[in-house]
């Protein structure tokens, strides 16, 4: 695992006296790439999490990702799962990952009493025969996340929400999900791919 810290964060880091409390930090928490028994209960109830790609030249793309609890699954102290659902057809993230697999993945716990988030970096793959692609009702790809740096982030600025309701487009075993309205749109009706459901209504 490269330095955490470059040369941009230590010319801030030393602007605000903060470069012993960012190397505490670092070897303390950030230095650690395995995801233990708290980390992997914390991942796998959460129901949505933010992910940050870039492609071959650096631009950034920032996704949301949202499932029921459970949809990021912990393989192996080092390892997770996520699958990509149908969404708009420009696989942006997806498409990031087969040119840079260098990722980072924000989980946020917005409901709990004590608010919490936990960040999780590492190297990405994508394969279309995934043997996990079955699992998971619905799916297009999973994408598999080898951790470099697994660690909590302060949580103290999180606003505490409420849960009011889970995506009823978030396909489900047993259950066709709905048509999102967009894809009735004449913008968009006629450049649907050939299997969308969308196409014979």
């Amino acid at each position: 695992m490269g330095a955490t810290y470059n040369e941009g964060s230590r010319r801030l880091q030393d602007a605000f006296d903060t470069r012993r409390l960012a190397d505490r930090l670092d070897e303390r928490f950030v230095q650690r790439a395995a995801i233990d028994e708290d980390d992997r209960a914390f991942i796998e109830r959460m129901d949505m999490f933010f992910l940050a790609t870039a492609d071959a030249e650096g631009r950034p793309q920032c996704s949301y990702k949202g499932g029921d609890p459970g949809f990021v699954r912990v393989l192996d102290p080092v390892t997770i799962a996520f699958p990509v659902y149908d969404g708009n057809g420009m696989f942006l993230s997806a498409g990031n990952v087969l040119v840079n697999p260098h990722v980072g993945l924000l989980f946020v716990d917005f409901t709990s009493e004590r608010p919490a988030r936990l960040r999780l970096n590492g190297v990405a793959s994508v394969d279309p025969d995934d043997p996990l692609l079955a699992s998971y009702p619905g799916a297009q790809l999973v994408v598999r996340v080898r951790a470099t740096q697994v660690f909590p982030n302060c949580p103290r600025y999180i606003h505490r929400m409420a849960l009011v309701e889970r995506s009823r487009f978030v396909p489900r075993a047993g259950q066709e999900p709905p048509i999102p309205d967009w894809k009735r749109r004449d913008w968009a009706c006629d450049v649907l791919p050939a299997t969308d459901p969308a196409r014979s209504t």
